[in-house]
Order: structure tokens, then C-alpha cells, then sequence
């Protein structure tokens, strides 16, 4: 049997379905909206990952911290100043590395704060101090999120933004480990010019477009190993090293001393002279550091090499500070992630009383020391910005800056501003390509009068014989300078 609707009915049901499908459709395009409404943080800024880290890249339109506003808020200014009055005729360079930090981050909310500041002074130095060049630079600012975890995205964000906003360069790069390291390739491949301003592991190297303003490790521990050797305190040895997979800066710093240390007159200790623990093992690696010490108090070396991050630094002067020993001639010798620590920890390091020593990236009193021909091996007006009358002491008072990482991030975005000054030749907006070539220019006269040390890079990417300062943790946990070493004796000086 056929069933015939009445006509009123009909129409009933058909109203009926076609609201509920105009309903149903905009209730997804709503929630779709609102969902990407709520991901949004600011213009290039989303929410990412299970703990919603607000990543991506922004003119300092948006802090990525409460304690970054000041410094942002002065980029932003900044960066507007130069969009008015410049019009297209301006190139940007981005400081990317992680803003959001957590508890698996090695770096500090300090040292970040400090590299941001670092690279706000060579913009305003560039666009409107004493080494004024063209063309005006823009500076971006970009975070790859905790451990760089969502560094696609921002790479993705940076690379969208080449052409738009002149984007030339990419500096800062974060810590050398996989993350940051994929990131670098990725950028490179992409045909930026990039600069980074704290990677010191050894294998970060010919990397097309790519240089660094850090020695390597290798140069690192050399110049440790220097130094050292100086004296006649140090004749035996012994490494304690991270064997975490993945920590470039702890594998290739604890191989280049073991490779740098040994003489005629100098010795690892005899027996198992590197000890290793594992940081990626739990909370077992605290475990491993106790009984290292253990078999330390056995072999009784007068130098112990820690070849780890900062972070884990403390839980090892902890428990040297409570060996079971009553060994006491001894010294503990370490790198710059050291640097990275908060005010709180370098405290509670020297709090041990553990006599620590430990390579720096930077320093501010490092200006005062002259090559054996009596030429600087640091720009004195670069390093003269740092000082007690400089701007950042204007701008940021209450900040001390002594940890170099304001110096170091303030030599990466120098550096790229000179490769895009050398490009500029009023022919147009430089592109990447042209920048990255400027870094084999970089010698004699043009070398960079960086803060941290004049800076002149070889094929592969690296400074040529970096200034690296011997810094001290004193009683009340701050860093003393003590001198300055290199890899091959003498820093590169200036002209």
C-alpha cells in the first residue's frame, strides 16, 4: 500500500529537517570557530600540546612570560618605529628559542629574559645607537615551546613570514640538543642566514647558512684544559660525564677534556677515570651521583671534570658535600651551561663549599684583557653597553647580567646585522642566501667587534679561536672572572 502524506504535514517535516540542518551546521562551524578561537593566543601566537604553551612567533606584541614584558614591550615599540618610518625598506631577524620553560628545560626564566635584552641592545645599536647601519632591522621573537617541542610549528610560522615581513636571519637557536638541532636543518633548508648564540656541541657543523658565536665544546674544554695546566694545582684528574642519549653539549664536552687534559705533566687518574650517569633514567641518576662520589674518595683526583647540565651540577657538589670520605684536595672544573642556573641554585651550589671553576660564554669584566701584542680580545665599546653606565644598566636596572648570556645573544643578532649591512648595497631588501655569504667576509677589518670577543668563522661555521672566560663560583654565589683562556692559547684579537 502507497501511505499519502497531507500536503501540511509534508511541509512541517521539511521545515523541520532544514532547521535542524542549518542548526547542526552551525553549531560545527561555531564550535570550529571557537575552538580556534580558544587555540589563539595572539597574531602568529597558538596553544599547543597537552599543557597548552602558548608557541609560535610574535613582534612583542605578546609576552610569552610575565617576567619578558618589559623587554618585549620595548622590541615592539621598536619594531613599530621601524615599520613607520622605513616602510619596506627593512629586513627582520628572529631570536627563536624556547620562552616557555619547564622543569626539562635546561636554561633559566633569568637566562632567557637576559638573551631577549642581549638582543634588544644590538637592534637599537644597529637602528639608532653607535654602530647605526643599514638597512633598519626588525626583531622577531619566537618560541619553539618546552624542550622545542613544537618547533615545526614555529619553523612553519617563520618561513610563512619570509617574504611578508622581510625575514633574513634566524638567531639564538636554543641549547644543542636533537629539537633545536632539527630545527637549525630545517630553517637552513629554507635559506636562512642563521646565527646561533648558545650551541656549543661539536657535531653542529657545516650546516649550510649556519655559524655561531659560542666555541665548541672541543675549544671549550681545550681552553679548561689550558687554563688548568697553567698551574701546578691540577696534575690528576677524573671525568664525571652524562651519558643521557641526545645530550650533544655532555658527550662531546666530556670526550674533547679527556682528549685535551693528558701530558707529560698531567694525568687522568688511573682506573675507571670517566665515571658516567644517566639523566634520562628516572631519578636514578641522583643515585648514581652519590656512589660516583664514592669511587671519586677512592681515586682521589685533584681536578674532577663535570661534563653535565647545570641543573644536575647541584645534585653533584650535594653529594660531594657529603661524601664519605675525608679527601678534601680537590677542585670541581665544568662548562658554561653553568650559566644557565638561576640565582637560587648558584647559591645553593656554592652553599656546599665546594671550590667549583667552570668555562663561561661571556662575562662583562672580559674587556680588560689584552692579547701578548696588547690588543683587546673584546670590542671595548660592545662590552662598554654591558657595563655600569651602559643602556641595559638604564633600562633593566634591577637586572644583573653577569651570566653572559645577555652578551652572547647580543653577538648573534650582531652578527646578522652586519651580514645584512655588508648584503645591502640599495639594491633591494637582502635575501637569506645573501646574508649567510656576508659570514665568509667576516675577517680582518670586518670581522665582528663583538662583546664577548671579536668574531671571525671558519668554513665550518665556528668562531676562530673564541675568547672563553675562566669564571668562579664565590661564598655567596656569584660569578667571579678569573681570566681568559682559548683553544689555541691566545683569543682572536681585534684590528
Amino acid at each position: 500500500m502507497r501511505i499519502e502524506w497531507p500536503l501540511h504535514v509534508v511541509r512541517r517535516v521539511a521545515v523541520s529537517v532544514a532547521l535542524a540542518a542549518v542548526v547542526a551546521v552551525g553549531g560545527y562551524f561555531g564550535v570550529s570557530w571557537y575552538q580556534r578561537a580558544d587555540a589563539r593566543c595572539a597574531d602568529g601566537v597558538v596553544k599547543q600540546g597537552p599543557a597548552h604553551e602558548c608557541v609560535g612567533v610574535t613582534d612583542g606584541s605578546y609576552a610569552f612570560a610575565d617576567d619578558l614584558k618589559g623587554v618585549e614591550g620595548r622590541i615592539r615599540k621598536e619594531n613599530a618605529r621601524v615599520a613607520k618610518e622605513a616602510g619596506g625598506d627593512y629586513v627582520s631577524i628572529a631570536y627563536m628559542t624556547t620562552m616557555t620553560l619547564t622543569a626539562q628545560d635546561s636554561n633559566s626564566r633569568e637566562s632567557i629574559r637576559h638573551e631577549l635584552e642581549g638582543a634588544y641592545l644590538a637592534q637599537y645599536r644597529h637602528n639608532r645607537g653607535d654602530i647605526k647601519a643599514a638597512p633598519p632591522v626588525r626583531l622577531l621573537i619566537a618560541n619553539t615551546g618546552s624542550e622545542a617541542a613544537y618547533w615545526k610549528h614555529t619553523v612553519g610560522e617563520l618561513v610563512a613570514r619570509r617574504d611578508e615581513d622581510h625575514l633574513v636571519a634566524v638567531t639564538g637557536l636554543g641549547p644543542s640538543t636533537g629539537a633545536d638541532l632539527a630545527a637549525v636543518r630545517e630553517l637552513s633548508r629554507h635559506r636562512l642566514a642563521l646565527v646561533a648564540s648558545t650551541m656549543t656541541a661539536d657535531n653542529i657543523t657545516n650546516i649550510k647558512n649556519l655559524v655561531r658565536v659560542t666555541p665548541t665544546n672541543t675549544d671549550e674544554a681545550r681552553a679548561a684544559a689550558a687554563y688548568l695546566k697553567s698551574s701546578n694545582a691540577y696534575r690528576t684528574a677524573a671525568v664525571v660525564q652524562d651519558a643521557a642519549a641526545g645530550n650533544l653539549y655532555a658527550s662531546s664536552l666530556g670526550k674533547a677534556f679527556v682528549a685535551a687534559y693528558p701530558d707529560a705533566h698531567h694525568a687522568l687518574v688511573r682506573g675507571k677515570a670517566v665515571q658516567t650517569y644517566d639523566s634520562s633514567v628516572g631519578e636514578s641518576w641522583e643515585t648514581e651521583l652519590d656512589l660516583i662520589t664514592t669511587n671519586l674518595c677512592d681515586a682521589k683526583p685533584q681536578l674532577i671534570y663535570f661534563a653535565g647540565r647545570g641543573i644536575h651540577l647541584t645534585r653533584f657538589l650535594q653529594a660531594l658535600a657529603h661524601r664519605s670520605c675525608d679527601w678534601t684536595g680537590f677542585t670541581v672544573m665544568t662548562g658554561d651551561d653553568t650559566t644557565n642556573l638561576t640565582a637560587d641554585r648558584l647559591h645553593e651550589a656554592a652553599r656546599t663549599g665546594i671550590p667549583v671553576l667552570y668555562t663561561g660564554l661571556a662575562h662583562p669584566d672580559m674587556y680588560r684583557e689584552t692579547a701578548k701584542d696588547g690588543r683587546r680580545v673584546v670590542d671595548t665599546t660592545s662590552a662598554a653597553a654591558f657595563g655600569p653606565q651602559g643602556p641595559l644598566a638604564q633600562w633593566f636596572p634591577s637586572d644583573p647580567r653577569d651570566d653572559g648570556q645577555a652578551m652572547m645573544a647580543h653577538d648573534a643578532v650582531l652578527t646578522a646585522e652586519k651580514g645584512a649591512a655588508l648584503a645591502d648595497r640599495g639594491q633591494g631588501v637582502p635575501h637569506g642566501d645573501a646574508v649567510a655569504r656576508m659570514f665568509e667576509q667576516m675577517q680582518g677589518n670586518n670581522q665582528v667587534p663583538g662583546a664577548g670577543g671579536f668574531l671571525t668563522f671558519r668554513e665550518d661555521g665556528s668562531p676562530v679561536n673564541k675568547a672563553v672566560p675562566i669564571l668562579r663560583l664565590d661564598k655567596d654565589g656569584t660569578s667571579a672572572f678569573v681570566e681568559v683562556s682559548a683553544a689555541g692559547g691566545t683569543p682572536q684579537p681585534g684590528r
